[in-house]
């Protein structure tokens, strides 16, 4: 059996970050996002393959994971000639010959979903296809999805309003599909697997079935929820390393040089070469990242920096998310919310809010 990931997107709603990093790659703690869910692939073992369909920074994605060898899993590459939607990049990371059942993953969602459960499902009702659904606490702003008593898919809804509110329940980029269903999408051709191939199972009174899920799941394709898989798996909501067994505490890794004098408040992560200086404080919710350098007296408060970022004497970072080798000069301050891409630099004494 094979997966396919759809990690295509640009990232834009996380600019300037994803610049020169691809959303799928964007780090979580010690190690690239699209490693969580090629995890969760890997603990079924009907699946032999990973098919990853990639169109933006293709290049960059590749030399992350190669082939899948060292993952125990193997990886291949799909980059389509244009941007061809949901359901035309399936389409065509699928190829015209694949007969088999596919699953298929958003590449921005972070979840522990049941795939075996949802797989037997998908099997046991003989489905075309079978989408994950998921709650929310605020419909409004989603697009939901009806079922009827069955779990047969009834209707699509985008985003109705407080008096048309009939279920709580979203799409969750989860899918298992049947190929044969994919003649109706044209090939090479953009083409929404939301907005055209699902209603068309519809139309056509095919099986068409939902797998509700209740547990973890999260969207992080913007810096609020970026943030909040951090402070999910920091804090044990998320069950993931490097916090396995460890959460609510520091997590420093045994390649980094904490002076003594330095000041650590869990839950945190100090990822290995970093180096913490004497009177520094790491806060709670911060993410020291490789080889970063934190002087004396600095201050990194719930902090988000990414490999090789240098933070010097007595500068303060609340809440901020900080790019690769970035220069936080002497008595900065850069406030909550602040996002800073690759290699920017703030001169002594600067403040950003």
């Amino acid at each position: 059996m094979k997966a396919i990931l759809l990690a295509g997107g640009k990232g834009t709603r996380l600019r300037p970050l994803t610049l020169h990093t691809p959303k799928p790659i964007v780090p979580i703690f010690d190690r690239p996002f699209l490693r969580y869910q090629i995890d969760l692939l890997r603990r079924v073992p009907e699946i032999d393959e990973i098919i990853l369909s990639l169109n933006y920074q293709p290049g960059r994605i590749q030399e992350v994971f190669g082939d899948g060898s060292e993952l125990g899993i193997q990886i291949r590459y799909v980059v389509e000639p244009t941007p061809l939607g949901t359901g035309g990049a399936i389409k065509f990371a699928a190829g015209e010959q694949h007969k088999e059942t596919i699953v298929v993953f958003n590449g921005d969602v972070l979840t522990s979903v049941d795939l075996p459960a949802l797989l037997a499902l998908h099997r046991e009702r003989k489905s075309k296809a079978t989408i994950t659904l998921t709650p929310v606490d605020n419909p409004t702003a989603y697009g939901l999805v009806e079922t009827d008593a069955d779990h047969n898919i009834k209707a699509f809804i985008e985003k109705p309003s407080a008096d048309k509110i009939t279920t709580n329940l979203i799409n969750a980029g989860i899918y298992v599909l049947e190929p044969e269903t994919f003649d109706r999408i044209p090939p090479e051709t953009a083409w929404s697997i939301e907005r055209a191939y699902f209603p068309s199972l519809i139309e056509r009174g095919e099986t068409f079935i939902a797998y509700e899920y209740r547990g973890y799941w999260i969207d992080i394709g913007t810096p609020e929820k970026y943030r909040q898989v951090h402070d999910d798996i920091m804090a044990g909501r998320f069950d993931a390393p490097p916090f396995l067994g460890h959460a609510g505490q520091p997590v420093v890794s045994p390649e980094a040089k904490v002076d003594p004098g330095a000041i650590l408040q869990g839950p945190c992560f100090i990822d290995a070469g970093a180096v913490i200086k004497r009177g520094a404080k790491i806060g709670a919710g911060s993410v020291i990242g490789r080889a970063c350098h934190i002087e004396e007296d600095a201050v990194v408060d719930g902090g988000i920096l990414w490999p090789n970022t240098w933070v010097d004497r007595e500068a303060v970072i609340t809440g901020a998310i900080a790019g690769r080798h970035c220069h936080i000069g002497r008595n900065v301050t850069v406030g909550a919310g602040a996002m800073l891409g690759d290699k920017t630099v703030l001169s002594d004494f600067t403040t950003t809010r």
